[in-house]
């Protein structure tokens, strides 16, 4: 940044615009964008060397630290910075607890996983028809922390890259690769895959407690609601069910997926420190 940089004011300013549009999920899929929003999630992604294409912040806002750091770096790697007054970040951050600083990143997709290759050693999440973006969120942090492969996104899908889910994910969008696969290819991949392949199911029989879940595996869950099809149900070698008491009879999805990650996880997380 120059000594004295220039400072955007104007809600009409065509930047600022641009960037305002990435709140639609039309712009979004239009662009291959997404806002990433707050110091934590940025450095987060600069862990994982990714870069924002655009790094937008309140004007004055940063003098020394790691941010500092992060914007020289930023710089480095040909991001544009733009400082904008509070009311032009206002319009930009989100309503609730709004942050000084975010970053326009470009939307990171990756191929299917290959029964045949990688997926001999890699334990992954298929997530049919999930809807909520905050559930999704939530999801793909415990992805992370439990060091899952990646979460296979199937059929129609709520925007991974909306801010909700961004939010959710607290810098975990950055870590966790994600691929879409519609039902057919779906199916396929499931019924080939090498190792065991694990769905959830509320007529499953066996408790998912006492199922012997070893890694590498592929766990299949059915989104909020209606939960596993049928089909995918039918193409997976074991049902598992979470027992529970009370009235209810499913668990929160993002919940239930924790639970299972853990499980089938659990001989590779240590304590550490």
């Amino acid at each position: 940044m120059s000594s004295e940089p220039f400072v955007i004011t104007s809600l009409t300013n065509t930047r600022v615009k641009a960037i305002r549009a990435l709140e639609m999920r039309k712009e979004r899929k239009t662009t291959g964008l997404f806002v990433a929003e707050g110091a934590s999630i940025l450095l987060s992604a600069a862990e994982a060397r990714m870069w924002p294409e655009t790094l937008v912040l309140l004007a004055g806002s940063v003098t020394t630290g790691r941010v500092s750091d992060y914007l020289r770096d930023a710089l480095k790697q040909g991001t544009e910075i733009l400082e904008v007054s509070q009311a032009v970040l206002e319009k930009l951050a989100a309503k609730d607890n709004p942050q000084t600083m975010l970053g326009v990143f470009r939307q990171r997709l990756v191929h299917p996983p290959d029964p045949s290759g990688t997926a001999r050693a890699q334990t992954w999440l298929a997530l049919e028809e999930v809807r909520d973006p905050g559930n999704l969120g939530t999801i793909i942090r415990t992805a992370d922390a439990t060091g899952t492969a990646g979460i296979l996104l199937v059929g129609t899908t709520c925007d991974p890259w909306s801010r909700e889910c961004i939010r959710a994910t607290m810098g975990s969008i950055f870590a966790v690769p994600l691929a879409r696969i519609e039902h057919v290819e779906f199916h396929k991949l499931v019924r080939a895959w090498p190792s065991q392949t694990i769905g959830t199911h509320l007529s499953a029989t066996q408790d998912f407690r006492s199922t012997k879940i070893r890694a590498p595996a592929l766990i299949v869950m059915g989104g909020e609601g209606p939960g596993l099809t049928d089909e995918a149900a039918r193409a997976c070698k074991t049902l598992v069910k979470i027992p529970m008491t009370g009235k209810l009879d499913s668990l929160n999805l993002a919940v239930a997926a924790a639970l299972m990650l853990y499980q089938v996880q659990s001989q590779n997380l240590t304590l550490s420190g």
